[in-house]
């Protein structure tokens, strides 16, 4: 069974048919092409479907695409101006956050969120946001560098 629904993903409106089980992470991944949103544990625990739902980070693994009818969803894929990095991935690329990349853009997309509320976090701040994601790298300490080096490049880009 089908639900017509409309979306805006990345600033692009949307109208599509859903399977009305469909998950938001199937849905922007097989409808709509934006596979940036990884699916790993499916139940909420690892994060890497995080994606942002009116400005606010959700894991699309868990909400329905219905759900989502006449919302606005930002992915990893809009995460970034124009052609150019987002500082934030700036700063995963600069200080070596990246790792495998599984989770890398679940972080991004809550990282993103995070520094909008907390632009000068300290590191037990970061540490705290991240016990929503798992990186099966373990990688976290290069994580918690590039997203302190991401809210300082942020601030610095404001008082400019």
């Amino acid at each position: 069974m089908k639900r017509a629904i409309r979306v805006t993903v990345n600033g692009v409106p949307h109208a599509r048919d859903a399977d009305v089980r469909s998950t938001l992470a199937d849905f922007v991944r097989e409808d709509l092409d934006l596979t940036g949103t990884h699916v790993g544990c499916e139940h909420g625990v690892c994060g890497a479907c995080t994606v942002l739902l009116d400005g606010e980070p959700v894991r699309a693994c868990l909400m329905l695409a219905v759900q989502a009818d006449g919302r606005a969803i930002t992915t990893i894929e809009g995460i970034a101006p124009g052609d150019g990095l987002h500082p934030v991935q700036e700063a995963f690329w600069g200080k070596h956050g990246l790792q495998c990349g599984y989770c890398t853009p679940g972080i991004i997309v809550s990282v993103c969120a995070f520094l909008e509320e907390h632009p000068t976090p300290t590191h037990e701040e970061i540490r705290e946001m991240l016990a929503g994601h798992l990186c099966r790298c373990t990688g976290y300490h290069f994580i918690v560098e590039a997203i302190a080096e991401a809210a300082r490049s942020l601030a610095s880009s404001q008082k400019a």
